[in-house]
């Protein structure tokens, strides 16, 4: 990252950037961004290798034939359609990469065994004999042709790179083989996506290895980014007691012959991600495709929400979540169990994020660092907060608690602010009184 961030202890900080502290209060062009960006590292028969490949609601459902090499009907794509109930926009990242397949005449555009499932059918065309029309099919679905006088007028398409020094002759159709997934997937690729995805920003992170040592990967590279680059999301794990209010463990399981148990995080990390900053998912009512285990006792669900897991339960016919959760369970007077609530955790990752940008873009290096600076600093804040406060986020804010001074050095700004993020009703404690 080429600013710097996170939290500060002391005024100590070399990088230029954007410091950012949050605390509970002692208990006796300022806008506010989209949501609905989230991040997955999944394991494909198709698809770029080794880099990270954005993917937008809309294109998942017209063009997954393309990106994934499935119909957007596929089972095999059961998993995304549950990302994309909510989610926006996908940072996605291929661990898997094993082989292209290939024929005579063409290489499969990526790695995977979907490659095997392409086939070429070439015929001589009805209008003009000296050519060819050549298809590109994937399974029984033709998905280019062109006519063309020999091999090297041939243009690559969606699915193949051809031969161009290859002769064209008429055949029913020829198979593309040898496609591979490669090697089982290790930690070695999963920290090739967190590398790639540092630089991106998005709101969750989802885990899908039900593999510790993958997880706790996973966590240690939240902790570093929330910490100490400044970079606020939170990620998805499966079973996980993190004690953290960056991670958000999913304790039910998808259930079902040859099912991850841990599927339910594409569902989790689209609605996480592309719930608004006054919202939560608190009884949100669970749409996807898969069979959650829900068979739970009344105890075992609030043992769980002590515990700091994110729960699934039964109403009715209908499968909710309990209540929208982190980890984060060891609370203190400077952080108390509001930063268990993930919308307490949007209100201010939101406000770190915003700043953070507001800062970096309009007055790291361009503002001087006088009283009318400032006084334009605060001004954006204040702005900002009141935005935050029409849409019913944060409450009772008083721009007299915004706070912009000089920092230790000439360079250096410190801001100090109250803010009280709104929650959602959960609980209703009624007294009937009858006369």
């Amino acid at each position: 990252m080429a600013l710097g961030g996170g939290t500060f202890l002391v005024q100590n900080k070399v990088l230029p950037g954007a410091y950012i502290n949050f605390v509970s209060a002692s208990r006796a062009s300022a806008t506010l961004s989209d949501r609905g960006y989230g991040a997955m590292a999944l394991e494909l028969d198709w698809g770029p290798d080794g880099e990270i490949f954005t993917v937008e609601n809309a294109d998942f459902q017209k063009d997954s034939l393309k990106i994934f090499g499935y119909d957007y009907t596929h089972e095999k794509l059961k998993g995304l359609r549950d990302l994309y109930k909510n989610l926006k926009t996908g940072y996605l990242f291929k661990l898997t990469s094993g082989d292209k397949a290939s024929n005579t005449y063409a290489t499969a555009k990526y790695k995977g065994i979907r490659g095997n499932a392409i086939k070429i059918i070439i015929a001589a065309n009805v209008d003009d004999t000296s050519k060819f029309d050549v298809s590109t099919l994937i399974d029984t679905t033709l998905v280019d042709t062109q006519t063309v006088a020999q091999a090297s007028d041939l243009k690559s398409n969606d699915f193949v790179d051809f031969k161009t020094d290859a002769t064209l002759a008429a055949t029913a159709g020829i198979s593309l083989s040898g496609g591979t997934n490669g090697n089982a997937v290790t930690g070695t690729e999963y920290q090739n996506f967190l590398d790639k995805i540092e630089s991106y920003s998005f709101n969750t992170l989802g885990c899908l290895s039900t593999s510790g040592t993958i997880i706790d990967l996973y966590i240690a590279f939240t902790k570093r980014m929330r910490d100490e680059v400044g970079v606020k999301f939170q990620t998805l794990v499966h079973r996980t007691a993190a004690d953290y209010e960056g991670i958000i463990s999913v304790e039910n399981a998808a259930i079902g012959e040859g099912i991850n148990p841990a599927s339910l995080i594409y569902w989790l990390t689209g609605a996480e991600a592309g719930c608004e900053v006054n919202k939560t998912i608190t009884n949100k009512k669970y749409d996807g495709e898969f069979t959650v285990d829900t068979n739970y006792k009344q105890t075992q669900l609030s043992n769980g929400i002590k515990a700091g897991k994110l729960l699934f339960h039964k109403v009715g016919d209908e499968v909710r979540v309990l209540t929208d959760i982190n980890t984060f369970i060891s609370f203190t007077d400077a952080k108390n169990k509001d930063f268990a609530k993930n919308q307490t955790m949007r209100v201010l990752d939101q406000i770190a994020n915003d700043t953070a940008v507001l800062f970096n873009t309009k007055y790291l290096g361009k503002e001087p660092n006088d009283p009318a600076g400032r006084i334009a600093f605060w001004s954006d804040i204040v702005f900002y907060n009141r935005q935050l406060q029409q849409i019913r986020a944060i409450t009772n804010f008083d721009p007299k608690d915004v706070v912009v001074e000089e920092g230790n050095d000439k360079d250096s700004v410190v801001t100090t602010q109250h803010v009280t993020p709104v929650n959602a009703m959960e609980k209703l404690y009624m007294t009937v009184i009858v006369e």
